[in-house]
Order: C-alpha cells, then structure tokens, then sequence
C-alpha cells in the first residue's frame, strides 16, 4: 500500500517539529516522490546526518511503503 504525500509530511514533522516540508509526487503513482524539508536542527549537520534524520522519522517505511523519495534537506536562511 502506497503512502500519502500528506502522512510522510506528518511523520517528518512529528520527528523534526520545526521542518517546513514541501512533498511533491513525482509519477503520480502515490509511490515516487521528492521532499525538501528545511529546518534549524540540520545545521551544523553533513548531507548524510540531514538525511537519516529525515528517514528515522519515516520509521522504516522507506523501500516497502514508499518505494523512492528524492530529498532535499536545507537550514533555513538567516537574514
């Protein structure tokens, strides 16, 4: 069964509470999609860190319920 773009937005967001999660679906399958997720707690943090931040908060559904997703993981600008 396919994610939701909607569930893997809640998911980032109840693990990094301060993420700006934009989810968008690239096949239109419910199965491939890309994430930017921007938050302050990826500063500081390689590529890598940003990113298994990211998948720990998807609690191991990558590879069955989701099948691909793209990601991009940034801090926020400082002004």
């Amino acid at each position: 069964m396919a994610m939701q773009a909607r569930e893997i937005e809640e998911l980032i967001r109840a693990a990094i509470p301060d993420a700006v999660v934009r989810i968008q679906d690239l096949a239109g399958d419910g199965d491939h999609y890309a994430a930017t997720v921007i938050s302050e707690a990826f500063r500081g943090k390689s590529r890598v860190a940003q990113h298994q931040m990211v998948y720990a908060a998807l609690k191991g559904r990558m590879g069955g319920e989701l099948h691909a997703l793209a990601l991009t993981t940034l801090t926020p600008t400082r002004d």
